[in-house]
């Protein structure tokens, strides 16, 4: 697959606009477009949650499909009165891929302002500084402002959204690098499930979910989920591909491997959640995977958190499982995915989803391990 195919050129497209958490806004009314361009009407919640509902057999079980639309960066702490800017990290921005990268200051749309993340001149670091990585409170970003003044004329001030700046570049075998992989890749696939559960006659009630906040706190998709008070949420996002040198260890996801089903994920960092994925679902997966002839990769792991840690616990509990699409390079400017495994994630799903009805049973105990 290529940029060139309808996947491709939507996900291309998504992300090349900044929607820094909290400020979600131009990436939520481009996906409303295409839903309405798909025939479906959307709402948005006080939260800035975008929701269309799909409806379907009756006695089936609910399903809520989401996924994020808001990526990581920073917020303006400081203008310096030379002009130089310090930011405020919000989201797991990983210092060590910091230095020397292109920004970009999200003033308004037709005005942002590009930056870098200044690096000291390597002909004045001392050999102590060459190996080591600047925390980000000492960080400034360098606009070419030559005044505090200048910076505020161009609508940068405390509390401004600041991105990697926007970047698509087409590798090899139909692998995409670039910004904000994680996680509007998600928003493809669902917009892809979409169009195809539309044409499907045979589906349960789904409530198609693109939230926010998740790289803030992971609680942006549950304002939603007690709204809509689902009885299944399907929630999508990355899984770490292990292919690369530095990460065999982790696990055995590769990119170009096919969807992947997460089996347990547990922050492990201060936050003790994560989620257990209920077993009806891993066995309808499992089950839809089969009868397609596709692979489907099995994840677990620590050090990652999604929105469905809090989903599940709605109401008497939801029914919840994580599937998505392998990456690399995570929380980096340039991560990397493979256009065939987003295209097998859409399928998977669609085919799934379209499986529940009246008979499908959440009883755990019907589901002997």
């Amino acid at each position: 697959m290529t940029l060139n195919t309808p996947l491709g050129t939507l996900l291309a497209e998504l992300m090349m606009i900044p929607g820094l958490s909290g400020h979600e806004g131009r990436v939520r009314r481009r996906i409303k477009q295409h839903m309405a361009g798909l025939g479906f009407s959307t709402r948005t919640d006080g939260l800035g949650n975008l929701i269309a509902t799909l409806r379907g057999e009756a006695g089936a079980p609910a399903v809520m499909l989401f996924t994020h639309m808001d990526q990581l960066g920073f917020v303006v702490r400081k203008i310096e009165a030379d002009g130089f800017i310090r930011v405020e990290r919000l989201g797991g921005v990983p210092e060590r891929a910091l230095a020397s990268q292109a920004m970009l200051l999200c003033v308004g749309e037709g005005r942002d302002v590009p930056a870098l993340v200044a690096n000291k001149s390597h002909h004045a670091t001392t050999p102590e500084e060459k190996y080591k990585v600047v925390p980000y409170m000492d960080i400034y970003l360098d606009a070419g402002f030559a005044s505090a003044g200048e910076a505020r004329a161009a609508g940068v001030e405390v509390g401004t959204p600041v991105v990697y700046r926007p970047n698509v570049i087409e590798l090899a075998n139909g692998r995409i690098a670039g910004t904000a992989v994680d996680d509007r890749a998600g928003c493809a696939v669902i917009l892809a499930v979409a169009e195809k559960l539309a044409a499907t006659e045979k589906r349960p009630t789904v409530h198609f979910v693109f939230s926010v906040q998740e790289e803030f706190n992971l609680r942006g998709a549950l304002t939603a989920a007690q709204v809509l008070k689902p009885d299944i949420s399907i929630q999508l996002d990355i899984m770490l591909a292990a292919d690369t040198p530095d990460m065999g260890y982790r696990g055995d996801i590769a990119l170009g491997g096919g969807a992947a089903m997460a089996l347990y994920s547990f922050h492990g960092r201060g936050t003790l959640n994560g989620t257990i994925p209920h077993p009806a679902l891993v066995a309808l997966f499992d089950r839809t995977a089969k009868a397609l002839e596709m692979p489907l990769q099995r994840s677990a792991h620590t050090g990652c958190l999604t929105d469905s840690s809090y989903v599940q616990l709605v109401e008497g509990g939801v029914a919840s499982i994580d599937l998505g699409f392998p990456m690399r390079y995570s929380h980096s400017s340039l991560e990397v995915v493979d256009l065939a495994d987003l295209d097998a994630l859409a399928r998977l799903l669609a085919a799934g989803i379209s499986a529940i009805d009246g008979t499908f049973s959440l009883d755990r105990d019907d589901y002997i391990g």
